[in-house]
């Protein structure tokens, strides 16, 4: 191959195609199929129908059904700011257990957990998430833009939620701008 050929197929291997920069950057890809940070309209198109989907002035959110479990995906101006999935049964054995793994791979989490004052033991914990009351919540630091939180709240039980950082700031200032 003359060497004028190669130099010119090398520029373009080296080079970003024009359309490199269109797309949404993938910060996490999660649970092995939901990319934080991307296209919410792609990654609709590449998925199988929802559950569930709904399009407000908050965003835009879309619910899977995996097993016994739900992800829900959550988009705010068209890229996608939060996965969640939430795991049945809300047990104390459960959270533990999730705890443990996360722990296993990103280290120690920061525990922002808010109880009342009355639920000092782990059985007065479990009844205060479950009056609603007090909810526990482990929070893991930022990891290159997205930080991943486990929490266990009355509302939703046990749920491990990846969130990307910037745009969950501008959801919730946009949010704040509306009130």
């Amino acid at each position: 191959m003359p060497l004028p050929r190669l130099l010119l197929i090398a520029l373009c291997l080296w080079l970003p195609a024009p359309w490199a920069g269109t797309a949404a950057p993938c910060l996490k890809l999660v649970f092995d199929r939901y990319c934080l940070g991307s296209d919410f309209d792609s990654f609709l198109r590449q998925m199988p129908p929802p559950l569930m989907q709904t399009n407000d002035q908050a965003g835009q959110g879309a619910i899977y059904l995996e097993e016994r479990e739900r992800v829900y995906v959550l988009a705010f101006h068209g890229r996608i700011y939060k996965i969640v999935r939430q795991y049945r049964p809300s047990t104390q054995a459960r959270f533990d257990e999730l705890d443990r793994l996360v722990v296993d791979k990103y280290g120690p989490p920061q525990d922002s957990s808010q109880f009342p004052s009355y639920a000092s033991s782990k059985t007065a914990r479990i009844v205060a998430i479950r009056r609603g009351d007090g909810r526990a919540l482990h929070v893991w630091p930022s990891q290159e833009g997205w930080r991943l939180e486990l929490s266990w709240t009355r509302e939703i039980g046990i749920a491990l939620s990846y969130i990307a950082e910037q745009l969950d700031a501008e959801r919730r200032k946009a949010l704040l701008g509306e009130l």
